[in-house]
């Protein structure tokens, strides 16, 4: 079994190699595997760990597609079922010269969203440390939340130290409110809480760090840590005893593409904690993968491995 477990929805995303052209008038893409909690599995895999990945595609041509691309990243398939009747979801993605590029989901109803909590019981937790989950599976159904609530009591009857992104999805969610209450919730169960400062500023009103921090330690005895994003400048980290530390980015000259960012903070931090490395230095870890992610066109292209992490922290050495 491995180390690192996430459970979330795979999907084919067609990335627009037309720049600043909108997704209507885009003639040109490229397919790449994309999909949140697989684009951390995909960049703790690339960092020498082992990890696995829960979740379903349809029998089709695009979940013939992932299967391929998550075994050539060494992500393990044991809890990645096929589905008959269901089919595999996409997205379309602009490419911008700055800022956040526009998407547009093809995911409703999807095999992902038609899950069989059934799976989780044949789960080996064993060797697994760290799982990380955020609330866009939750979001694809009623049965899928239920799932993820489950897979919740499953890490804690365990002992396995759980990691949550919000990763808001506001287009898949029913409504803000219930996307609001739902992510809060979840975040509540984790041991260490991962917001952004715009997540944040959504889900509790402010886009103030230490009180965002606040916030989720608040809620609930699980969380320990809790990490706020703050893009390239870096992230502010408090503790439940009251300490804190802020850790700077790192200067990127040619963004890309935003979209992974996040989810390589996650892994950068994740892969940190394996390895037993302080919480201030994992995070930094989170800050370089970040930025590593955001020259890259692709979800995770840009994720790094040892000697490419080693090598970024030797040309960004003050």
């Amino acid at each position: 079994m491995a180390e690192f477990l996430t459970i979330g929805e795979p999907l084919v995303v067609f990335a627009s190699e037309n720049t600043d052209a909108s997704l209507t008038d885009a003639t040109d893409f490229k397919k790449y595997l994309a999909g949140a909690e697989l684009n951390v599995a995909i960049g703790v895999s690339r960092l020498e760990h082992t990890s696995e990945y829960i979740s379903a595609v349809g029998n089709d041509p695009f979940g013939a597609f992932i299967k391929k691309a998550i075994a050539e990243n060494k992500v393990g398939t044991s809890y990645l079922a096929g589905d008959d009747e269901n089919w595999t979801g996409f997205y379309l993605k602009q490419k911008i010269s700055k800022g956040d590029p526009a998407t547009y989901y093809f995911r409703r109803g999807s095999a992902a969203a038609h899950f069989n909590e059934e799976t989780l019981d044949s789960i080996d937790f064993s060797e697994v440390k760290i799982a990380h989950l955020s609330s866009i599976f939750a979001a694809l159904s009623e049965n899928n939340l239920a799932a993820e609530l489950k897979l919740f009591e499953l890490l804690h009857e365990h002992g396995i130290k759980i990691t949550y992104d919000p990763n808001l999805r506001p287009t898949i969610w029913d409504s803000q409110e219930r996307m609001i209450s739902v992510a809060n919730d979840l975040a509540k169960r984790a041991n260490i809480v991962l917001p952004g400062i715009n997540e944040g500023e959504v889900l509790m009103g402010s886009r103030d760090p230490e009180k965002i921090a606040d916030f989720y330690l608040n809620q609930g005895e699980t969380t320990e840590t809790v990490v706020v994003k703050l893009g390239p400048a870096g992230a502010f980290i408090k503790q439940k005893d009251g300490t804190k530390f802020e850790v700077p980015g790192f200067k990127v000259d040619n963004v890309v593409d935003t979209v992974g960012a996040g989810d390589g903070f996650a892994l950068g931090l994740i892969t940190g904690l394996l390895e037993n490395l302080p919480i201030q230095k994992a995070a930094t870890r989170g800050c370089a993968v970040g930025a590593l992610a955001v020259m890259n066109p692709s979800d995770n292209g840009g994720y790094p491995t040892v000697k490419e992490l080693e090598d970024f922290y030797k040309d960004n050495k003050e």
